[in-house]
């Protein structure tokens, strides 16, 4: 059989710790970058700056071995970068790059790039096809919309670069990001869900002990997400995924991350085996270990398997699958497998002699010393209770939580608003028209809330971008401990939105609860609010008349479907510039209904004691006196229309008012139309407003004769021929009203 190890392979990248890569095994002539028409052969080196140590970390033909030394790396005269034998092309590494002037470097990081010099831009590189190791810099993880996907995949062999069994990837399990180990596509190994910087299973990544400290990040970006580990100053050391699925430090640390005991056999899970249904002749404690060791029963017999794709790990699950199988052992090169049958029982071979092999253990037969059980039987109990005593108050908080969290729940779905609609949890549970997702899911889709992903913050708490695993993107608004808004906000803004959709208000995706934690996740507007543009002199130039105007109507849409056509009438009470979403063609959305409230379809108006809301635009009557109704929304809607003083529209001055940014592009007439509509909106008295039927009509309507207006509710008097124009008077809410100025 001839063996893979025998083969040639193109080493395109051999990494050290002290920083030196080289190409190939040999060393007789080095040189630090190729061109279209160079050749490097099995004799020549490409290197980077430092000294070499003998480590191959990337092989680039690992699965089209080369059977002799006529093996040829090139870029031809098409910009494909490839190796050759004799002549044909056995692999081509890069595709046609015809752009500029091609060079091909091994940089200090490792990475073998292939770029345009004229430009200095990177057009291939090494780091995007990874093998069976990671080094800092390099992504673990996917691009959903390159379709690159970043996995390393074991060595056949300790000899040969050839795909072996498993595979290592970074994965969405249960809502959360894990690094999953496969074997042959079945889950073998994960880590535990990321949180706190880092995975359960593989913790010793950054304890104390360890001088790398790796420092590993979960990145979400726009189109995807990976993993990656820094490095300190002064080091180079590699993660290595071995060829029987266990996670080594590699370069100067030789650690074992996962899978310290070699195989995973499918009773633990503590360690992040996956736990799966035994063969029934084997049970928990059975596993192989290696000895120099010979059979005492004279009726065993071997078998052996020659097929050279055959690795440790394929040998170990046939041996353990079959009940017949006690032992096994690979051949001299490290492909096939030789597996004895017998009753088990076997001589450990003290010179050594014997041949090597992986032989079933079982904690039931292995003799012990009587002192050592001795041991056992005073401090596993001890330790059994203490582990027994950990799991119960770990259960026991978890339980309180989850209670709190269905408690919540109950709330909510116990709320009159909820009547015909459905809130719907994440595992398919309904609850509701929303989901509810897990608090893990929410970690990964912001990156652990940080600052990068922060959009801002506002009465409710802090507001986040977020990314799902799919790539869609969302704002998730938190609920801060010190917030003047709360749960009742935040139940009502949840009930009340499952019951409305239009156009032109946002929508809430779902949810998150958890213990103290609330979220609301929204769909993403990209243009942020409304007044990022009004009030920036800059910004507001890019807001031309007629946008504005199509953002008056679809914000006049929007409280017209609250206001009458939804299944519930509803008043917003806090429709300010801030609160009005724009999407990415600009079209406006309410958003914020956290203080809204719900009106029976025969009621129209109320009285609160709990006057909430911005002063700037809230309605007189209801910052006096706490009346409240549909003419609320008007009299802010027309404040948000107007922004203005009302002398320049009694002394004829109306246009004045124009914004200069407009410049000549404007409407006269439909601007003046809509100040005087923005006026009917803030009249004093809630009669005299218009209602959001009667502003659409006045607003598309240009033949409709429009009443005049009143003085606008600039002071807080009920009687006119007693006020004055002063700028501020006390209310007796002890609240004021402040005359309204363009800003």
């Amino acid at each position: 059989m001839n063996s893979l190890a025998n083969y040639i392979f193109f080493l395109i990248l051999t990494l050290f710790c002290s920083r030196k890569c080289v190409i190939n095994l040999s060393c007789v002539a080095a040189i630090t970058s190729m061109k279209p028409g160079d050749e490097l052969n099995h004799s020549q080196l490409l290197e980077s700056e430092g000294d070499p140590r003998d480590k191959k970390l990337w092989v680039a033909n690992r699965n089209t071995p080369i059977l002799n030394n006529s093996g040829l790396l090139t870029i031809d005269s098409t910009g494909i970068l490839k190796i050759t034998s004799g002549g044909k092309t056995v692999v081509n590494i890069a595709p046609p790059l015809l752009t500029g002037s091609l060079i091909a470097r091994l940089e200090d990081s490792g990475n073998f790039v292939l770029q345009d010099e004229t430009r200095n831009s990177t057009l291939w590189q090494s780091f995007d096809h990874p093998t069976d190791s990671l080094l800092p810099g390099m992504k673990l993880g996917y691009n959903l919309t390159t379709k690159q996907n970043w996995t390393l995949t074991s060595w056949l062999n300790i000899y040969t670069p050839a795909s072996g069994a498993f595979t290592l990837s970074l994965e969405s399990v249960q809502d959360a990001f894990q690094l999953v180990i496969r074997r042959r596509g079945g889950v073998y190994w994960t880590s535990g869900s990321w949180r706190n910087q880092g995975f359960p299973f593989l913790a010793n990544l950054n304890d104390s002990f360890n001088r790398y400290h790796y420092n590993p990040s979960l990145v979400s970006e726009k189109d995807g997400v990976f993993v990656q580990f820094d490095a300190p100053e002064g080091s180079f050391p590699s993660f290595e995924f071995s060829s029987y699925g266990a996670i080594i430090g590699g370069g100067e640390d030789s650690r074992i991350y996962a899978l310290y005991n070699e195989f995973c056999y499918g009773y633990e899970s503590d360690d992040g085996c996956v736990s799966t249904q035994l063969p029934k002749c084997r049970k928990d404690g059975d596993k192989f270990m290696e000895k120099s060791a010979y059979f005492t029963d004279r009726s065993y017999s071997s078998y052996y398997y020659d097929n050279a794709s055959i690795s440790l790990g394929d040998c170990m699950h046939k041996c353990w699958e079959d009940c017949n199988y006690v032992a096994f052992a690979t051949s001299s090169a490290e492909t096939g497998c030789i597996i004895w049958s017998g009753n088990g029982e076997f001589q450990v071979d003290e010179s050594g002699n014997a041949v090597k092999k992986y032989v079933l253990v079982s904690s039931k037969s292995s003799k012990r010393k009587q002192k050592t059980w001795t041991w056992i039987v005073i401090v596993i109990p001890l330790l059994i209770s203490g582990f027994i005593f950990y799991i119960i108050m770990k259960r026991c908080k978890l339980q309180v939580e989850k209670e709190k969290e269905e408690e919540y729940i109950r709330e909510l779905k116990a709320s009159d608003s909820f009547n015909n609609t459905n809130l719907r949890e994440e595992d398919g549970r309904e609850v509701h028209n929303l989901k509810i997702y897990s608090f893990g899911f929410i970690l990964a889709a912001t990156n652990n809330f940080s600052s990068e992903n922060k959009l801002g913050e506002g009465g409710f708490g802090p507001v986040y971008k977020g990314k799902f695993p799919e790539g869609r993107e969302v704002t998730v608004k938190r609920l801060s401990r010190t917030s003047g808004q709360g749960l009742v906000e935040f139940k009502n803004e949840l009930v009340l939105i499952a019951k409305v959709q239009h156009t032109n208000l946002v929508r809430v995706i779902g949810c998150c609860i958890h213990g103290d934690e609330k979220m609301l996740i929204y769909e993403y507007m990209r243009n942020k609010s409304l007044d990022f543009f009004l009030f920036d002199p800059e910004r507001k130039k890019l807001v031309d008349w007629q946008k504005r105007f199509d953002i008056i109507e679809g914000i006049a849409q929007g409280l017209l479907y609250l206001h009458k056509y939804s299944r519930t009438r509803v008043i917003h009470r806090d429709l300010k510039a801030s609160n009005v979403l724009l999407d990415e063609n600009m079209n406006p959305k309410i958003a914020d209904f956290g203080l809204a409230r719900i009106f029976k379809q025969n009621e129209t108006e109320a009285v609160t004691r709990r006057v909430v809301g911005t002063y700037g635009y809230m309605a007189p009557e209801f910052a006096m006196e706490g009346a409240f109704s549909i003419k609320s929304d008007v009299f802010s809607f027309g404040v948000l229309m107007l922004e203005i003083a009302w002398e320049l529209w009694k002394e004829g001055c109306a246009l004045e008012l124009k914004d200069p940014a407009l410049g000549d592009v404007c409407d006269t007439k439909l601007l003046l139309r809509v100040i005087h509509v923005g006026l009917l909106c803030v009249q004093e008295g809630a009669a005299d407003r218009p209602t959001m039927s009667d502003i659409i009509s006045m607003l598309g309507n240009e033949s409709m004769a429009m009443p005049p207006a009143k003085q606008p509710a600039f002071f807080t008097g009920r009687n006119e021929a007693e006020s004055n124009s002063s700028a501020e008077q006390c209310s007796v809410n002890d609240l004021s009203i402040t005359v309204l100025e363009a800003r």
